[in-house]
């Protein structure tokens, strides 16, 4: 929860309303809602494209309720799990009230031909297909100097997209109070969407496997390919208020399960470690996590899971 740790008085006017987040991979997007909510919704990795579904964390700004959707990098899309992930990013943005465009502002202006760069561009131009305005934000931005900024923001904003313009690091909660205020301001009139002790809309058997599957590329980052995913198989409540979770890491290749199980076991052993332990945090109950690592070269195209993900299972092109 936010500066606003109370509910308004009843006769102040309450606004409610859904702000999309978009922006290349690694621009920062699932930091900057963490923070922006104050508490953990989505999972962060140094690998590019962490975010694969649409992730909802909830705000309190006065008398407005923010719900910020955490969408999957904009980029050029290969497989159909891009393709999939990329129309959610888009869907997410047509839906919303406000739209928030993140910039990895020291990669993109050191490096304008970046893939960042290209990225960002590909999404200033489906922005402008859509007519609709946003406001940039240009992220990472404490270890810049002013003046480096001001010819990458004058550049962006000469697209004629952008309403504002915010310097921020998310990451050391720099430059957020000016956010709210913009979203809150953006939001229409309405009662709030949800409880006011609620951040997140997601269900707790997928955000485990999002923690796990953090947890998993925090471990194996230089070492496991993107293409792997984590599903939780079943979640039992116990008569102790405890939960027993479990869950399998699936690989694409033999020698990939090699590396998540470990010698000994020893790998899957500390990933599981780490998530129970945030689990527990998270949920605020005792968690019994029991992890399994199988090998299925076609796991990205299981119709399911994208179900569960909350995205459209495309047809090949």
């Amino acid at each position: 929860m936010t500066d606003a740790e109370t509910k308004p008085e009843t006769n102040v006017e309450t606004r409610a309303g859904f702000v999309a987040v978009l922006g290349a991979p690694n621009a920062g997007k699932s930091t900057l809602v963490n923070a922006l909510v104050g508490s953990k919704v989505s999972i962060v990795t140094k690998k590019v494209q962490t975010t694969r579904m649409p992730v909802r964390g909830i705000a309190l700004h006065g008398p407005a309720q923010i719900i910020f959707v955490d969408t999957p990098g904009i980029f050029a899309p290969k497989r159909r799990l891009d393709r999939a992930m990329v129309k959610a990013a888009w869907g997410g943005a047509a839906d919303a009230d406000a739209i928030l465009v993140v910039v990895d502002a020291p990669d993109v202006a050191a490096h304008p031909n970046s893939f960042a760069a290209g990225d960002t561009d590909r999404i200033i131009e489906g922005m402008e297909k859509a007519k609709r305005r946003a406001a940039l934000v240009l992220n990472k931005t404490d270890g810049m100097k002013r003046l480096d900024l001001l010819p990458l923001a004058d550049e962006l904003n000469r697209r004629g997209i952008f309403d504002r313009v915010f310097m921020v690091s998310a990451l050391k909660g720099e430059g957020l109070p000016d956010i709210l205020s913009y979203c809150a301001e953006r939001v229409p009139a309405s009662p709030w969407l949800y409880p006011e002790d609620q951040v997140a809309d997601i269900p707790s058997r997928l955000f485990a496997a999002e923690i796990t599957r953090e947890k998993v590329y925090l471990r194996l980052h230089e070492e496991l390919p993107y293409s792997s995913a984590v599903v939780t198989d079943s979640w039992k409540e116990n008569k102790d208020g405890s939960v027993r979770i479990d869950q399998t890491i699936f690989v694409e290749r033999e020698g990939q399960k090699g590396i998540v199980v470990g010698k000994g076991g020893l790998t899957i052993k500390k990933i599981g470690e780490l998530a129970r332990a945030e689990m527990e945090e998270l949920f605020g109950r005792r968690v019994h996590l029991f992890l399994h690592s199988k090998v299925n070269e076609r796991w990205g195209e299981t119709p399911a899971h994208y179900r569960e993900w909350g995205l459209e299972f495309l047809k090949d092109q």
